[in-house]
């Protein structure tokens, strides 16, 4: 599974935009994890300027969709849900 979720293959299905984290980004987080196991989010760069804040909003996603971040890198997240 970790090799998965750190393969360049695994292509990026939600994007965090200027927004923020919406309630409509949790809905659909829950819905792709719901149809298939990994799903790879990626925080644009004005969303989270630093490390802290990025990390901050992918525990806020990992707790509102029960799910767990299982890689990673810079700005971008791949969730897994059992």
């Amino acid at each position: 599974m970790i090799e998965a979720a750190k393969s360049r293959d695994l292509q990026t299905t939600i994007r965090v935009g200027k927004g923020g984290l919406s309630e409509s980004v949790v809905n659909e987080v829950n819905d792709q994890l719901g149809s298939r196991p990994l799903v790879k989010i990626k925080l644009n760069r004005g969303v989270a300027g630093e490390k802290y804040a990025r990390l901050t909003i992918i525990a806020e996603i990992e707790e509102k969709t029960n799910s767990h971040a299982i890689f990673v890198r810079g700005n971008v997240a791949v969730l897994w849900r059992r």
